[in-house]
């Protein structure tokens, strides 16, 4: 039984769709007239902005500048865009009672990850939130994760818990299994090839998947 549980935020604890894509929305019109929709824009949720926007017709080097643009809405009204899942609460206090351990490992920037689960009181129910650095210097789901192992010291039987094929290969370059959930933005059969050991399609059926991996 896993007894420590590596948490993703974006798409897996909480729906950010609204806010995130929003502020994409606004960098991307100071570029280009665009008629992409908030949908179109939700594969830019998971993987950090700069790898994202050159896709969208950002010019090449001026990826932080879009970023900035981004960070104009977001700091200030996007990130609260943004609500949990339905029943993750629950199953946090849950784990929390039972004897798990829960801990947060996000590659969206760990200032503002504290700022939405305070706003949310959820705080409590983690040992360590832990994301990427303004500067860039930590933003991928490895960095990430090499990140919380070296604050948390000597943790085994851990799980990961996440929405896209980012959180399985940041998880799997530290030896450690995913389970990914459906819920969320990613794809479910990216996962499984990427090589999650199991899909959760619901709250109850993730825990009995931690139950069981």
């Amino acid at each position: 039984m896993a007894k420590n549980i590596f948490w993703d935020l974006d798409g897996t604890l909480t729906d950010s769709s609204e806010g995130i894509t929003k502020c994409v929305k606004l960098a991307l019109d100071h570029y280009t007239d665009n008629d992409y929709t908030l949908e179109d824009l939700r594969c830019f949720i998971g993987p950090p902005l700069r790898d994202t926007f050159p896709r969208f017709g950002v010019p090449e080097g001026q990826e932080e500048e879009a970023t900035a643009i981004f960070r104009t809405r977001y700091n200030t009204i996007g990130k609260f865009e943004n609500r949990p899942y339905d029943g993750i609460t629950d199953l946090l206090r849950r784990l929390k009672d039972e004897g798990f351990k829960s801990y947060v490992a996000t590659s969206k920037p760990e200032i503002t990850s504290k700022e939405i689960l305070e706003k949310f009181e959820m705080t409590d129910y983690f040992e360590l939130i832990c994301g990427a650095t303004m500067d860039k210097s930590r933003d991928s789901k490895e960095d990430v994760i090499r990140y919380l192992l070296e604050q948390a010291g000597s943790v085994e039987d851990v799980i990961m818990i996440g929405d896209t094929h980012y959180d399985v290969i940041g998880a799997r370059a530290h030896g450690i299994r995913t389970i990914g959930v459906e819920w969320g933005f990613g794809d479910c059969q990216e996962m499984l090839d990427a090589g999650a050991v199991a899909i959760a399609h619901d709250i109850e059926e993730l825990y009995r998947m931690i139950l069981l991996y």
